[in-house]
């Protein structure tokens, strides 16, 4: 039995007591991690593609030791010129042992299991900030929804009610000229 999973952005075709380097992850050394998102499980005789992922299938191993890579030569140079630039690069690893493949089954933690928790806590916190922002929109909002009524409307619109309520020079006024006549401010 083979999966083909997602681990740390990439995927890897995984096979029970396989090993396998992937980009560094979080979790410590000893421990069992579990990864849900299984694009394809195959047996000898079938094959399960999921869209995109197959729910309820899971990989899971274990973090054998965090270490670097190969030592990878990044040189650059550019002929007649005296360029030449030698660089060095040592990419983060970790080895995981795959200890099994679940087809059906594994209980996937989804990011709506884990919002609520980080959700309650924050409206606490927030909570005083709520409090004393209508009191400033209250103060201010007379005259912000003069403005407002007028603002989405457009200059033909208000030389016609500017004309309605008997303003002088409104054909040759512009948009906020109109606003300020129209609002009285």
């Amino acid at each position: 039995m083979y999966a083909i999973v997602e681990i740390a952005g990439q995927q890897f075709k995984v096979a029970k007591d396989q090993k396998v380097f992937v980009h560094r992850l979080k979790e410590e050394e000893g421990k069992k991690v579990t990864f849900s998102n299984v694009l394809l499980i195959g047996n000898d005789a079938s094959v399960t593609v999921g869209a995109p992922a197959i729910k309820g299938a899971a990989v899971e191993a274990k973090i054998l030791k965090h270490l670097k890579g190969d030592k990878v030569i990044v040189f650059k140079k550019k002929r007649r010129k005296g360029y030449r630039v030698k660089n060095g690069h040592r990419q983060y690893l970790t080895e995981l042992l795959i200890e099994g493949i679940k087809a059906s089954g594994a209980r996937v933690e989804t990011s709506e299991e884990k919002a609520p928790a980080t959700k309650k806590a924050k409206p606490a916190a927030e909570a005083p900030k709520k409090e004393a922002a209508p009191k400033a929109k209250e103060v201010k909002a007379p005259a912000a929804e003069a403005v407002e009524d007028f603002s989405g409307k457009t200059v033909a619109d208000l030389k016609a009610l500017a004309k309605e309520k008997g303003i002088s020079g409104y054909s040759s006024m512009k948009k906020a000229e109109l606003l300020k006549a129209l609002t009285g401010k």
